[in-house]
């Protein structure tokens, strides 16, 4: 298994981007969470401010066993869209068919204007997906959406499910299982 990548912007939702760095790391699974601005202190939406592990410009090479993780929030997904490393590294993740996860304004701000939703079933933040051309006639009103390497989810509320479907696309059912017990998830 490989590393996920967590892209932090400035303006991130929080709950978004550190339920599965937490929910991951509870897993086994390496995350590193990354400033897109290379800025070390990131803040999120709602003024927390986090430490990013690494800069995006030292992520150089991305596998089929590694991942790219898009919290959503304002103005969050628009500074992940305006960038050109993440627009690289989306590229390469799709061209090594990689995890790619998104979450609320993401996959419509983010992943929908780069085409990679076209012909795939995903979802987002509703409402979002609206102004998604082509994408917005697979948008479905999942609350987590999977379809081969992206994995899409709806808002805060639906983090920690999001981040439980991303550990079972990594290990298996069972430790997804494992996972949403040790935190008291509802039955998913």
């Amino acid at each position: 298994m490989g590393r996920m990548y967590l892209l932090l912007a400035d303006g991130f939702e929080e709950v978004e981007a550190l339920t599965p760095a937490d929910y991951l790391r509870r897993a086994g699974i390496s995350v590193k969470l990354v400033s897109v601005s290379g800025d070390k202190t990131v803040t999120g939406s709602h003024g927390i401010p986090v430490l990013a592990e690494m800069p995006v410009s030292e992520v150089t090479t991305l596998t089929g066993e590694d991942g790219l993780i898009l919290p959503g929030g304002l103005p969050g997904a628009t500074h992940l869209a305006a960038s050109a490393e993440v627009d690289a590294l989306l590229r390469k993740a799709m061209g090594a068919s990689a995890l790619i996860c998104a979450i609320c304004a993401a996959p419509a701000l983010v992943l929908a204007p780069k085409g990679m939703l076209n012909g795939r079933q995903w979802t987002c933040y509703p409402g979002a997906e609206k102004e998604t051309g082509d994408a917005a006639r697979t948008w479905s009103p999942g609350r987590v959406v999977a379809d081969e390497n992206i994995i899409t989810s709806r808002a805060a509320g639906t983090a920690g499910e999001w981040s439980v479907k991303i550990i079972e696309k990594l290990l298996g059912a069972e430790a997804g299982f494992k996972t949403a017990r040790s935190v008291l998830l509802p039955e998913l």
